[in-house]
């Protein structure tokens, strides 16, 4: 048995605590906010999570997929709005796989109950990190006014993009990026209706696609929507930004413009916009994600990333599968290999999603309104029907496989090159259909493996 401090008591870390508490370990968890059970540290700048094969994968190995599951919507398609309210739906997947929206808060506060069901778990919370200790894993918190001093064998940094455990590493041979979007983002909630019945679609992810900017939505299980709007820090030419719609006026009028359907929907949307507070969004690149077999990084501590995939909880949640794997295999007393293999292991992915989701950002604002992407969809949806076994459309292979995503990154960039030359057959929209087009493209995936 060894002792284990995770700091960070978020969405990963609350995870972690169970595997390793279920593995026979004495697991203390300590967070710098106040316990999201009693307070909700989340109020204005939530934006809903999903979870999907990847997720469940994890929550099913820990023994929590049903505690999970009780708190999540399933979501089929995409529905995208258009600037006169029109609507079009886009299914996820051939064979109408979902995807599952969930609160946030709702989950982390599902996550840590059950690790404290457990009871070789401790939950600590208003205890923030102020130094770690890489070579003995001695950790120090501060705690009303106090430091508070804690040993351990091996140490987890899952305190999110701004890591204070990693804070720690980067003192010594370390590379580290930081890379903010353009874009920032505000909660909007769209309500239920009175009678506790949704709006909208609730098995939808609702996009408002502006091209440079986009809003958009998932449900919840009370009949409201999270929504969330996404939009430059600064003007330009080409769309607006935060710093330009400032006031109540100016927030009515963008609304009016570019959103008049959400209005209706949300008939406090300005409100909302002028209250909640603006957040960035930011990537995360390092490495080594772990040093002298004590003390490691994960989930957002070691590759955060943007939201656009709906994938960033998802990769954590693999990052702790990938870890108990490998104490399966090397054993809980082999810390120094576990750690080793499990950085080697899950580098590439945190730096293959990452770029998969900046990809999704683009096609989730722009190209989702865009007819030859639609049509390219159509034709996707097409090549995997006749030949499942050789064409899994990129979004299947992330949100509806085990596929790396390293592996998953490097097939879309394959599938890319091909799509582009099938669209660029001469009458394609009409001919997506046929033999002809079959052929040329599996013609091609075999002239490129």
């Amino acid at each position: 048995m060894s002792r284990i401090t995770i700091v960070g008591g978020g969405l990963v870390g609350g995870l972690l605590a169970v595997f390793l508490a279920k593995r026979g370990h004495a697991v203390k968890v300590f967070d710098r906010r106040g316990d999201p059970r009693r307070t909700d540290v989340y109020a204005g700048r939530s934006i809903n999570l999903v979870v999907s094969h990847r997720g469940w994968t994890a929550l099913r190995a820990a023994g929590v997929e049903e505690a999970v599951r009780a708190i999540t919507v399933p979501v089929y398609a995409r529905m995208t709005h258009d600037r006169d309210g029109r609507l079009n739906r886009v299914p996820y997947s051939i064979d109408n796989r979902a995807i599952f929206s969930v609160s946030r808060g709702e989950l982390n506060r599902r996550l840590l109950s059950e690790a404290e069901k457990l009871p070789n778990v401790e939950l600590h919370f208003d205890h923030k990190c102020v130094d770690v200790d890489l070579h003995t894993g001695e950790c120090v918190f501060e705690h009303g006014g106090e430091r508070v001093l804690e040993e351990a064998d091996v140490v987890f940094g899952s305190d999110g993009a701004f890591s204070a455990v990693r804070q720690k590493m980067m003192l010594g041979r370390f590379t580290y990026s930081q890379e903010y979007i353009e874009h920032d983002y505000k909660e909007i909630a769209f309500p239920a209706n009175a009678d506790g019945t949704p709006k909208m679609d609730p098995h939808c992810l609702h996009i408002w696609p502006r091209r440079f900017f986009m809003m958009m939505g998932l449900a919840n299980q009370d009949g409201g929507f999270t929504g969330t709007l996404f939009m430059p820090n600064t003007h330009t030419d080409q769309a607006p930004g935060f710093d330009v719609v400032r006031t109540g006026e100016q927030a009515r009028r963008f609304f009016g413009e570019h959103f008049p359907d959400a209005i209706p929907i949300a008939p406090d949307i300005v409100d909302q916009y002028l209250r909640n507070p603006q957040s960035s969004l930011v990537i995360i690149r390092c490495a080594p994600w772990q040093v002298n077999g004590r003390v490691a990084l994960i989930g957002d501590a070691a590759h955060a990333i943007v939201p656009f995939y709906g994938e960033g909880m998802n990769a954590g949640y693999e990052d702790c599968k990938v870890l108990n794997d490998l104490l399966n295999e090397y054993g809980d007393d082999n810390w120094a290999e576990v750690l080793t293999r499990y950085a080697a292991e899950r580098k590439p992915n945190g730096d293959a999603i990452a770029d998969l989701s900046l990809r999704n950002f683009v096609e989730m604002r722009d190209l989702v309104a865009d007819p030859k992407f639609l049509l390219r969809k159509k034709i996707e949806g097409h090549l995997q029907q006749r030949h499942p076994d050789k064409w899994l459309p990129l979004y299947s292979q992330v949100k509806f496989s085990d596929i790396a995503y390293k592996d998953a990154w490097k097939e879309g960039l394959r599938h890319d090159r091909i799509m582009e030359e099938v669209l660029a057959i001469p009458g394609i929209e009409e001919k997506w259909e046929s033999a002809e087009v079959v052929k040329r493209v599996m013609g091609m995936l075999e002239a490129t493996v």
